[in-house]
């Protein structure tokens, strides 16, 4: 779990969607700045890096949109929310990154085979440093975010614009070698090895999104966090069937607890609220669900999800 402050839902939706709208923004004056510069240079690393950017305005976007229905509350027909529309919006960036990295790969080969000269090097290059320093600049906003809310919706955009960064990299590499030392091959190798590590970022973006959809488990420390708030209360000698899952900005929570099987039932409800409220203190945005077991005198539960110890994967 991160170590900043917790965030309650609203906090988390008011920072999603200002570093969404940022995102939006920054990809904007990144794909105007490199169409001035590949119309005037006619550059393929160019060209590749303008066709990434223009997906990523796309894929931002979509994004920006997510991750507001996302934290839009439970209603009659989504009663668990709607958080899982971060992870379908990661999986269409995923998508789009792919697309991207067909398109620059084939200009690439292209390339390779048929060399083109650049005219303008240095706007090109001017304009890749541009992306570069804002792309930086947009990563380390995402990231703060990300260990504010955890929006699998902008780690898979945040994924994006890592990759632009090597990119940008390899495609002013490529520029330069092929402007000023007429090594024209360079300039598609460049735009190839962008295609190479965008289809890396893509493979990230579609594992984070499945593990949302697929209901993976929170990450060990988190379920050691939950366990120890849990049982901080002596009248809560045990918990079992710890079960946990993220969907978006939500986390949802369920356990059984083991209570005193003398305990009157206001006093196991009161031990059990206890709980709750030390764990929504960690985890804001939780929906826990806690059921409480007279210690010792308890019934197996059953059913498809019934007491079978786990082993953690």
């Amino acid at each position: 779990m991160s170590t900043s402050a917790p965030r309650s839902l609203a906090q988390s939706a008011v920072l999603t969607r200002r570093i969404t709208t940022l995102s939006v923004a920054t990809a904007v004056i990144l794909v105007t700045a490199k169409t001035a510069a590949w119309m005037a240079s006619g550059s393929v690393a160019l060209l590749a890096s303008l066709a990434d950017s223009s997906l990523d305005l796309l894929a931002s976007l979509v994004t920006l949109y997510a991750v507001r229905y996302a934290a839009e509350p439970p209603d009659a027909e989504h009663r668990f929310g709607h958080g899982k529309a971060e992870a379908f919006a990661s999986l269409m960036q995923g998508g789009l990154v792919f697309a991207s990295a067909a398109l620059v790969g084939r200009e690439a080969v292209v390339g390779l085979f048929h060399p083109r000269a650049i005219t303008a090097g240095g706007w090109a290059i001017a304009a890749m440093a541009l992306s570069t320093v804002l792309t930086l600049g947009l990563i380390t906003a995402q990231s703060w975010v990300l260990r504010q809310t955890r929006s699998v919706a902008v780690s898979g955009d945040r994924a994006h614009y890592a990759a632009d960064v090597a990119s940008n990299i390899a495609a002013m590499i490529g520029i330069a070698a092929a402007s000023l030392l007429g090594w024209l091959w360079l300039d598609a190798a460049a735009g190839l090895l962008v295609a190479l590590w965008l289809v890396w970022g893509a493979v990230g973006v579609f594992s984070e999104a499945g593990n949302q959809l697929m209901d993976r488990e929170l990450p060990e420390e988190d379920r050691a966090t939950i366990l120890a708030l849990m049982t901080q209360d002596r009248r809560i000698t045990d918990v079992h069937q710890l079960r946990t899952r993220a969907s978006g900005p939500y986390i949802h929570i369920q356990m059984h607890a083991d209570l005193d099987p003398d305990s009157t039932l206001a006093e196991a409800h009161s031990a059990v609220v206890a709980a709750e409220k030390r764990v929504l203190e960690a985890f804001p945005s939780a929906d826990i669900i806690i059921h409480p077991d007279p210690r010792g005198q308890a019934e197996p539960h059953g059913g498809a999800f019934g007491e079978v110890e786990v082993e953690p994967r």
